[in-house]
C-alpha cells in the first residue's frame, strides 16, 4: 500500500531535528515529516523560557557534532542562545518547512499487511483529525516534555497566577509581588536568584522544598573575541576543545561505580559540602547539605542560588510542606498561611511518560504499555534504548537507559541517531530504488524488527550493570539513603 511519507518523526526538538538533518546529510532524502505540539522547533529550549533558564553542560559540548558553533558567548549558554542555535540549524537545512506545528499524535498502529504505520494526528488549532501513513516511525518527544501537574488540593480555586516553569507566564510581572516556588531542582535554583534580585525583585519569594541536591560551583566565563577567533579559524581547535570537554565529563563515570568509586564520591561530597557550607546561610545548612549518596541524582550547578538565600526577601521552607492551595496563597502542614500573587511549579516532569502521550500498537495490536508489562514489569525498556521487539520500523530517541546524567544528552542522542540511520539504510535505499525510473532486479527489505531474545539479553545486561552503579542505590523524599 502506498504511504504518505517515508519517515514520520514525533517531535521537533533537539533529537527530532538532529535525525531529520542527518537524513538530509547522509541519505539526501527529504521524504520526512515532523509532528510538533508547539508552534516552534527547539523542543525543551523553546518551551522552557523561564527567567535564568540555561544549560549545565558546556556549550561547545552541548551541540551537534556536525554543526559546531564557534560563537558561543559563554561557557554555559542561556536559553535564548541555545534556542537560537537549534532554530538556525533547522533553518539551514530547511527542516522547519517539514514540520506540522501545533499538532499532536494521538495514536500509531502498525499494519502488518501494508508494512506501514497508520498515524492519527490532531490539529490543536482546529481539532481536526487526520491520518498519515509512513514506513518508519520515530518517537522524538523527549524525556522532559510533559510538566508535572499540581496535585495539591485547592489548586483550581487559586485566584492568582499558577504556572509551571516550562509554561512560564511572561505576562506576569513579579516586581513587588509575593511569589511561592514549589520545588528545588535545576529550574527552581535558576528562577529564585533572578526574581529576587535588583530593583525589579519580588516582594517575597517563598520556596518550598522536599529534598536537597548536591550543589556544585559553576563559574561561567564569557568567551573573548580572540577565543572565538581561534575556535573559528584555527584548524581542529574546536574539535580538540570539544574532545577535552567530553573527556572531563567521561572521567567522572568511575565515581558512579558503587564499590570502586567510593573514594571519588567522598571527594565529590566533601568538595560540595565545603562549598555549600561556605556560601549558604547557616540556618539552612542542616537541610542544604544532602544526606543522600552523591551521584544518585544529577548534581545541580549553583547559579547564585546559595547567594540568593541570604536575601531578606527569600525564604526556604523545608520542614513545613504545602498542604493546600488557597484563593490567595498556600497553607502549610502546620497551618501557616503564605500569601501569594503567583505560584510557580518547579516540580519537574513526567520522565516515565515520554512515550505515553500517544497510543502505540505494534504487531497483533499489542499496546506498547502492555508489551512493557510483559517484558520489564511495566518499566520502559528498549534494545539499545532505541528499538522495541514487536514494533517494526519504530525507533525511540532519548529512549530508556540512554540518558546517563553525566554526559551531554546531545552526544548520547547522536549515538542513537547514528544507530538508527544504519538500521534503516536498506529501507531508505529500497524506497529510493522503487521511485527510480531504472528497473531493479533485487528488492531491498523494507521492514526491520529487533528479535525478542536480543531485546531480553540487552535488557538483562543493562540491569546487571546498573546493579553496580550508585544510581541503583536510590533515595526517598525524606533524604534517607536506601541500601542497594
Amino acid at each position: 500500500m502506498p504511504h504518505d511519507v517515508d519517515v514520520l518523526i514525533i517531535g521537533a526538538g533537539m533529537s527530532g531535528i538532529g535525525l531529520a538533518i542527518q537524513l538530509v546529510r547522509q541519505y539526501g532524502t527529504r521524504n520526512f515529516e515532523l509532528i510538533e505540539k508547539s508552534d516552534e522547533v527547539g523542543g525543551t529550549w523553546w518551551l522552557n523560557s523561564y527567567p535564568g533558564c540555561g544549560c549545565d553542560v558546556p556549550s561547545h559540548f552541548y551541540s551537534y557534532s556536525f554543526a559546531l558553533n564557534p560563537n558561543w558567548s559563554q561557557k554555559f549558554a542561556m536559553q535564548p542562545e541555545i534556542y537560537a542555535y537549534f532554530k538556525n540549524i533547522a533553518r539551514k537545512y530547511d527542516v522547519d518547512n517539514h514540520v506540522r506545528f501545533q499538532s499532536t499524535v494521538e495514536s500509531a498502529v502498525w499494519e502488518e499487511d501494508s508494512g506501514t504505520w497508520l498515524v492519527t494526528i490532531r490539529d490543536l488549532k482546529t481539532s481536526r483529525v487526520t491520518q498519515r501513513r509512513c514506513k518508519i516511525l520515530v518517537s522524538a518527544v523527549g524525556s522532559i516534555s510533559i510538566p508535572k501537574k499540581c496535585e495539591l488540593p485547592g489548586a483550581s480555586k487559586f485566584k492568582g497566577r499558577m504556572f509551571h516553569t516550562a509554561e512560564w507566564d511572561h505576562s506576569f510581572d513579579w516586581k513587588s509581588k509575593d511569589v511561592v516556588v514549589i520545588g528545588n531542582g535545576c529550574s527552581a535554583t535558576q528562577v529564585v536568584p533572578v526574581i529576587s534580585e535588583g530593583d525589579g525583585a519580588a516582594k517575597q519569594v517563598t520556596q518550598f522544598s522536599r529534598q536537597s541536591h548536591w550543589l556544585a560551583e559553576r563559574p561561567n566565563p564569557e568567551y573573548s573575541a580572540s577565543f572565538k577567533w581561534v575556535m573559528r579559524w584555527v584548524p581542529f581547535a574546536m574539535r580538540i576543545h570539544r574532545a577535552r570537554l567530553y573527556w572531563e565529563k567521561e572521567r567522572d563515570f568511575p565515581g558512579f561505580i558503587t564499590a570502586s568509586g567510593v573514594s571519588i564520591r567522598q571527594n565529590w561530597s566533601t568538595e560540595a559540602s565545603d562549598y555549600i557550607r561556605k556560601h549558604a546561610p547557616a540556618k539552612y545548612l542542616d537541610f542544604l547539605v544532602p544526606k543522600t549518596e552523591v551521584g544518585c541524582k544529577r548534581r545541580v550547578n549553583d547559579t547564585d542560588y546559595l547567594l540568593s538565600l541570604h536575601r531578606d526577601n527569600v525564604e526556604l521552607v523545608y520542614t513545613d510542606p504545602v498542604e493546600e492551595i488557597l484563593e490567595n496563597g498556600v497553607r502549610t502542614k502546620s497551618g501557616r498561611v503564605v500569601d501569594a500573587d503567583a505560584v510557580v511549579l518547579a516540580n519537574g516532569f513526567e520522565t516515565q511518560k515520554y512515550l505515553f502521550p500517544m497510543k502505540i500498537k505494534g504487531k497483533n495490536g499489542v499496546d506498547l504499555t502492555d508489551h512493557w508489562d510483559q517484558v520489564s514489569g511495566g518499566d520502559s525498556s528498549a534494545y539499545f534504548g532505541t528499538c522495541v521487539s514487536g514494533f517494526p520500523n519504530f525507533f525511540v530517541m532519548m529512549g530508556p537507559n540512554t540518558v546517563s546524567g553525566h554526559l551531554s544528552v546531545i552526544y548520547t542522542t547522536e549515538c542513537q541517531i547514528n544507530f538508527t540511520l544504519r538500521v534503516i539504510k536498506p529501507i531508505i535505499k529500497g524506497l529510493r530504488d522503487r521511485r527510480s525510473i531504472l528497473p531493479t532486479i533485487w528488492t531491498r527489505p523494507d521492514i526491520v524488527d529487533v528479535k525478542a531474545d536480543a531485546e531480553q539479553r540487552d535488557l538483562a545486561t543493562v540491569q546487571e550493570k546498573a546493579k553496580h552503579l550508585v544510581w541503583a542505590t536510590g533515595f526517598d523524599i525524606l533524604n534517607e539513603p536506601l541500601q542497594p
